[in-house]
């Protein structure tokens, strides 16, 4: 039941499933985007300026623009666990509250992660491909060779709670874990994960498998240039897992047609759901339509994370997993 005198106004800005809707309607006025598809900047600008809350995913930019008229907005809650998609500046001037998901994602975007780099090292797309051709004959004992994972290095760019999940998985393939992070972690940590800290040059000269897990910033931007992946192994893999800026595509796209890396596996994109045309010309990478947390079970418990921060920042209640805490404090 609601605890409110008069219900606020709350934007769905995308599709949620019908457990999520049912629960803000006992609380709230909904403005329901009920498609699939995200509200263009103009839409979301109009629709927002109305209301107290928004739900969003990360494909709706939460900027100066989104927020021009948004006077009466209290909080806008991400459905994801990266918020690249907020300008968190602009947002705390505002006074509005900025929110994400992240704990209840981590272990199924780790699979996620491992998966990529299974298909990429083995060449499981190319030669599924090369199979639904036609072209399997006979069985060749040279034929489609890729490189191990177990006994090998892997090197994490990126260790918080994913990264460190996915450490833990490299054990159980007897991995050998390295890592380079804004900040060393704590040493239990260090050795719970079993996991080297390094600088980021010596992890790209020294890794088996390179795996990207850093939230986005404009400081890291295609952070994965030409000069770092030519200091790779010409037998390495990389995985994207974090965010398409973070590697510059074109760059990474000549890397693999001139075999400077063995191939890559990508989750996000740059300018998804747009994908770079090169991309899917060449042969030894693995691209997936950014599903790293898409299973029911998590996206059901995102989709609940976002709403007990909304539902929270509605009451005057402190977030679960409010981002620009300067404004509670």
């Amino acid at each position: 039941m609601s605890t409110f005198t008069v219900k606020p106004k709350v934007l769905v800005a995308r599709q949620i499933f019908p457990e999520g809707l049912l629960r803000l309607e006992e609380v709230a006025q909904i403005d329901y985007n009920d498609q699939a598809l995200p509200l263009t900047p103009a839409e979301l600008s109009q629709r927002i300026a109305g209301v107290d809350a928004a739900l969003v995913t990360g494909s709706e930019r939460i900027d100066a623009t989104a927020l021009a008229n948004a006077n009466q907005l209290k909080i806008v809650s991400n459905i994801a666990v990266g918020f690249n998609n907020f300008d968190i500046a602009f947002m705390t001037k505002k006074k509005v509250m900025a929110t994400n998901t992240p704990e209840v994602l981590t272990d199924t975007t780790a699979d996620m992660g491992f998966m990529l780099l299974m298909a990429a090292a083995r060449r499981l797309t190319e030669s599924e491909h090369w199979l639904r051709a036609g072209h399997w004959k006979n069985w060749s004992l040279a034929g489609m060779m890729g490189v191990d994972i177990h006994h090998t290095t892997i090197g994490i760019m990126g260790m918080g709670r994913i990264g460190q999940a996915i450490a833990k998985r490299a054990l159980a393939f007897g991995m050998t874990v390295i890592y380079y992070n804004r900040r060393r972690l704590p040493l239990d940590i260090e050795q719970e994960c079993q996991a080297r800290y390094v600088s980021q040059e010596e992890l790209l000269r020294q890794a088996d498998h390179v795996m990207l897990v850093m939230p986005y910033t404009q400081e890291n931007h295609h952070l994965i240039g030409q000069t770092e992946l030519a200091m790779m192994k010409p037998t390495a893999t990389l995985v994207n897992l974090a965010r398409g800026g973070i590697v510059d595509e074109n760059a990474l796209i000549e890397a693999l047609k001139n075999k400077r890396i063995f191939s890559a596996g990508l989750d996000v994109y740059e300018g998804e759901p747009n994908i770079n045309p090169g991309l899917l010309e060449v042969p030894n990478i693995v691209l997936a339509p950014h599903i790293g947390s898409a299973t029911k079970k998590t996206r059901l418990a995102m989709m609940h994370l976002a709403i007990d921060n909304l539902i929270a920042g509605l009451s005057n209640q402190r977030p679960l997993n409010l981002i620009n805490e300067e404004l509670w404090t």
